[in-house]
């Protein structure tokens, strides 16, 4: 509910995912991610931020490979706050999505997720 260093999902290592189950089917046009900025970090560095990550559209919670609808990189020196439109031709709606995380900003023991926003269309 806030942006303060350390409320966040943390997960271990550098490469994680995350399922959210949205409150009904979407086309989805876009995701934001958002990390504290450097300002607020105790270290003076955000290098548990996210870096390199996919979001995929699943029909289903028990779907072992959803569809593609993006891959992206998240900025350590952009804003706090960065939106990533769908890359994706789609054409179907999706009332769940997975994002994965495949490496983060440099830190050794855990990423930080503070906030994932998915933008779309009903």
């Amino acid at each position: 509910p806030d942006m303060y260093p350390g409320n966040c999902w943390a997960f271990k290592g550098s490469q994680g995912y995350l399922v959210v189950r949205l409150s009904m089917k979407i086309y989805p046009t876009a995701f934001t991610v958002e990390h504290i900025p450097k300002t607020l970090s105790p270290t003076g560095n955000i290098t548990s931020a996210p870096r390199n990550f996919a979001v995929y559209g699943l029909d289903d919670e028990y779907q072992e490979e959803g569809k593609l609808l993006g891959e992206y990189v998240y900025e350590q020196d952009g804003e706090p706050l960065q939106m990533f439109p769908v890359m994706e031709e789609i054409e179907d709606a999706f009332q769940i999505v997975e994002l994965r995380i495949f490496s983060n900003w440099g830190h050794a023991e855990y990423t930080c997720l503070y906030r994932f926003r998915v933008h779309g269309k009903p």
